[in-house]
């Protein structure tokens, strides 16, 4: 099972071997296809293989490639990775507008409880998020989310004040990127398209439903960026490696990537044919797994 996030920050060549992708700079490393979840090339001075990319993208690994100054610019991924992809994309396009809001409440459900939970865990008060939580309708027709987003990145960023803001929002970005690239990855390799989301429905944004499934997660990138030093020049690296975190979905603790392959083969599943824990949203949680160790 893939489980490694892998980012090129120096210049060097990629190339393909035997099921390895083979890393040629000042050593050679070969790290085998079936570890890699995620491949972030970092620095504008890689040379990568068409055969890589190729071999990459059969085996459902994406591809992020950054611009000269670091920033994640494109995603890479296959456009067949899977065989019911044309049937899917038909059902994608005729999804109930009744089933939509009950998987949008769902995923507002859990953004305002995990939002709320972060609070807690930085001793700050949440308990403005708990009364929006118990407000919550159908559809969030009272934009309990929008307002639960202003409390609370008012108090998350009062309390960075003291240090530098402007360093968490480039990790905080950053971490966002790398989220949204695997809410993508899975989606596609679903059967699915990005494009057609239930909620966001912007022309130009070309990932309109990963943008939809990842709101509930995003709480897991603002609790490791919040545990960065600002002073760490390596803080990309540890961004990065957001989907080794652990996380509790189902009754167990998976790593992030994991469960991302959970939530989105539930929710694509309630979407289309109804079914799926995600349909009593008020049962459907996923709180933070406590481990420091994996930043």
């Amino acid at each position: 099972m893939s489980f490694r996030t892998i980012v090129i920050k120096n210049r060097c060549k990629l190339d393909y071997s035997l099921n390895y992708m083979v890393y040629r700079g000042e050593v050679t490393k070969k790290v085998h296809l079936s570890e890699i979840s995620m491949l972030i090339v970092e620095s504008t001075a890689v040379s990568i293989t068409a055969v890589l990319i190729n071999e990459l993208i059969k085996n459902n690994i994406a591809i992020v490639f950054c611009d000269e100054k670091h920033s994640p610019k494109s995603l890479t991924l296959g456009y067949h990775n899977n065989y019911h992809s044309a049937k899917n994309i038909a059902i994608q396009a005729t999804w109930k507008e009744n089933v939509k809001i009950d998987v949008w409440t769902n995923i507002i459900y859990n953004k305002i409880n995990n939002q709320a939970k972060l609070l807690h865990k930085y001793n700050l008060d949440n308990k403005l998020l708990m009364l929006y939580l118990e407000e919550l309708q159908p559809g969030d027709s009272t934009n309990r989310e929008g307002h639960s987003a202003k409390v609370y990145f008012n108090l998350l960023f009062d309390m960075l004040s003291r240090r530098v803001p402007s360093f968490y929002n480039y990790a905080l970005n950053y971490g966002y990127a790398i989220l949204l690239s695997a809410f993508c990855r899975e989606i596609i390799a679903s059967g699915y398209i990005t494009e057609l989301g239930i909620w966001h429905h912007n022309e130009f944004n070309h990932f309109n439903l990963a943008s939809d499934l990842m709101e509930t997660f995003r709480v897991i990138v603002d609790d490791m960026a919040l545990k960065l030093d600002e002073k760490e020049t390596n803080y990309k690296a540890k961004m990065a490696n957001i989907l080794n975190v652990k996380v509790f979905i189902n009754g167990k603790n998976v790593y992030l990537d994991n469960a991302i392959q959970i939530y989105v083969k539930s929710v694509l599943s309630y979407l289309s044919n109804g079914k799926g824990e995600i349909s009593n949203y008020k049962n459907y949680e996923l709180p933070i797994y406590e481990n420091d160790d994996n930043v």
